[in-house]
């Protein structure tokens, strides 16, 4: 046993495989039999098959060990060429994947054909180790992709509309952490294509019930379909905000049997809507988690601020889920104007005994490459100033401010109620920072 985990073994002299069940029952898992002698094998098989033992993962073979080597050598060479004769029509770069797993287990970027074999090899055996299944595919690989979706809603009459799309480019660890519809990114062209497929999908697999088509755009406005996602996304009040539609309600109408209440015309694109997705994460500390008890929590309010959220004052956020603890959205009749909402909603949004993202969002905002709407996938990695979201971050005088009042709101607290008549209690936390608000908002 090595750290909880049974050492595998495949047997090329398994004879009639007495040596292999006293491995079996020290621990050890037979994944692969060979035995040349066919008699040894037929008894090897019955004798598990009597003894209820499962058979080997992959399987049984009947042929001396150099015979079956040379033909798996072979086998392997086909499979690299047929590979490489994939990846020539595909176009290079491409990307290798483990067909059975995920996390970026068996995941190899291929830049030319000269890469093919090596990484062939490399892919296909660390997908075997990881997920029992060394098969691998291929997808074509994009260069600094834009991140596109497409929100459809259908019922179950065969009626399917979409409501148009959402740029999702800005992520850390291919997670969105902002999204904004429509993508000012994506060209008038390019967009009624892309809505008239995922539209055209669904209705050639019959789905009902809200969904989203995820698209990789390139540069070129050329655009991949990626997967789909058969539910409801955290980024659906974006879509809401700008086309006025409940997601939420008539998925559970549409469950319920009833048809969509509108048709494709019935439904518009107005204005611009972002959403900023609030984790209780350290951006400064590549994002990590910061778990922890909210001290302070004052929401944004206001026209055209939304704000999803079941965090408050004493939540505490814990490690072991995810780190997101609000969706904040805003709307505007323009780009610029929901842009400048959220820059005030940010503002306005205090948390404190717990790191949040709400300091990087508002660098981003700030962001020429991000105000031009060109940026894609790499944007943190690329076009974000790291360094200068943590001078903003110790110069803030928000939280120095909030911190301190915190401070004395609390030592007031303890001194009423230690003391044995009522004290003079002086101003409370709320007043003491708003003091400098202005200040604070025009940082």
């Amino acid at each position: 046993m090595i750290k909880g985990r049974k050492l595998k073994i495949f047997s090329f002299f398994a004879g009639c495989g007495i040596l292999d069940l006293g491995f079996e029952k020290v621990g050890y898992d037979i994944e692969f039999v060979n035995e040349f002698f066919k008699p040894f094998q037929d008894a090897y098989i019955y004798s598990r098959k009597m003894m209820k033992i499962r058979p080997p993962k992959y399987g049984y073979a009947n042929t001396d060990v150099n015979s079956y080597i040379n033909e798996n050598k072979h086998q392997l060479e086909q499979y690299i060429e047929d590979a490489k004769k994939v990846a020539a029509e595909v176009g290079y770069p491409i990307m290798l994947k483990a067909l059975a797993g995920g996390g970026g287990k068996g995941m190899r970027l291929v830049h030319s054909e000269d890469e093919m074999e090596a990484a062939f090899r490399m892919s296909r055996s660390e997908a075997a180790n990881s997920f029992g299944n060394d098969a691998i595919y291929i997808e074509k690989y994009i260069e600094n992709p834009h991140h596109i979706e497409v929100q459809v809603l259908g019922d179950k009459y065969g009626n399917v509309i979409h409501l148009y799309e959402r740029e999702c480019s800005i992520q850390r660890r291919n997670q969105k952490v902002i999204e904004e519809a429509p993508s000012p990114f994506v060209k008038e062209a390019a967009r009624q294509k892309m809505l008239a497929v995922a539209v055209e999908a669904c209705k050639k697999i019959g789905y009902y019930s809200a969904g989203t088509l995820e698209f990789m755009m390139d540069k070129d406005q050329n655009f991949y379909f990626l997967e789909m996602n058969t539910r409801l996304q955290v980024e659906h009040l974006v879509t809401e905000e700008t086309t006025g539609v409940d997601l939420v309600r008539d998925m559970i109408l549409v469950a319920a049997g009833n048809r969509l209440p509108y048709k494709q015309e019935d439904v518009a694109c107005r204005g611009h809507a972002l959403e900023c997705r609030i984790y209780a994460e350290d951006p400064e500390n590549n994002f990590m988690p910061s778990p922890g008890v909210i001290k302070v929590r004052e929401a944004p309010e206001g026209r055209n601020v939304r704000l999803d959220s079941a965090a408050y004052a004493g939540f505490e956020v814990s490690l072991h889920y995810d780190p997101m603890i609000a969706k904040l959205c805003t709307w505007g009749r323009t780009r610029e104007s929901a842009i400048s909402n959220m820059i005030r909603a940010l503002r306005e949004y205090k948390i404190l005994g717990i790191k949040t993202t709400i300091p990087f969002h508002l660098r981003v905002l700030h962001n020429a490459t991000f105000l031009k709407g060109n940026y894609d996938t790499t944007f943190i990695d690329t076009k974000f100033d790291k360094e200068d979201l943590k001078r903003r971050q110790n110069s803030d005088p928000t939280v120095a401010v909030i911190a301190a009042a915190l401070k004395h709101y609390e030592e007031e607290k303890e001194a009423a109620a230690r003391a044995t008549t009522v004290p003079l209690v002086g101003e409370s936390l709320w007043k003491h920072y708003g003091k400098l608000q202005m200040l604070a908002n025009n940082f």
